[in-house]
């Protein structure tokens, strides 16, 4: 039995392509991977804080809904590992960057917010609906925010620059709100569209 037959919802990869094999599932992550590092690539720095603006979680989040729990999450684990060797983060950066310090707490939550993601879309087809996805994706941001203002709490009072918890969520949450509802509002509009595409 395909265990993609147990799903309430199959992922829009899935639909697309319904016959499991292992060729499929690497060439699904490896894509997945690729496409979170060329949307990494854009970035605007800001003086105040070693977090940039960039569009890697948009990446993250597409990927985890389009791929499901499973794949996504392995897809957002394959680009951090591609991290080790290439400049695939934000700006072209790899681990060894001296602001990954700071930041790696939002990359160590892609795999988490892209499984979350992909397992409310399989359970609750929640990418078939603008609002259902504009919350998941909300939800899902959620989750990144609360591994990466953590760590980036601890690095800055590392690093002698802690300001409080005021001053940390400045830093790596509140400048990046109206961003990452924007993202959310783009997510809601390509894949309930995918979706209608898919059925014609």
């Amino acid at each position: 039995m395909n265990p993609t037959q147990s799903l309430p919802y199959l992922p829009l990869s899935k639909s697309l392509f319904p016959v499991r094999s292992l060729m499929r599932d690497l060439l699904l992550v490896l894509s997945g991977s690729l496409f979170i590092a060329l949307l990494a690539q854009p970035e605007i720095k800001l003086p105040f804080t070693p977090v940039p603006l960039t569009l890697q979680t948009l990446g993250v989040l597409l990927v985890g809904a389009a791929l499901g729990s499973r794949l996504g999450f392995w897809a957002a684990g394959v680009y951090l590992l591609e991290g080790l060797v290439l400049p695939v983060f934000a700006g072209g950066a790899t681990w060894f960057h001296p602001r990954i310090a700071f930041t790696a707490g939002y990359l160590l939550a892609f795999p988490l917010a892209a499984f979350a993601v992909g397992y409310l879309v399989e359970r609750y087809g929640t990418d078939r609906s603008v609002l259902k996805t504009f919350a998941a994706m909300l939800l899902a941001s959620l989750l990144i925010y609360a591994v990466g203002v953590t760590w980036l709490g601890f690095a800055l009072s590392g690093a002698g620059r802690y300001s409080g918890v005021w001053g940390v969520l400045q830093a790596g949450m509140l400048p990046f709100l109206l961003g990452d509802l924007i993202k959310a509002a783009i997510a809601a509009i390509l894949l309930p569209s995918a979706w209608r595409l898919l059925r014609r």
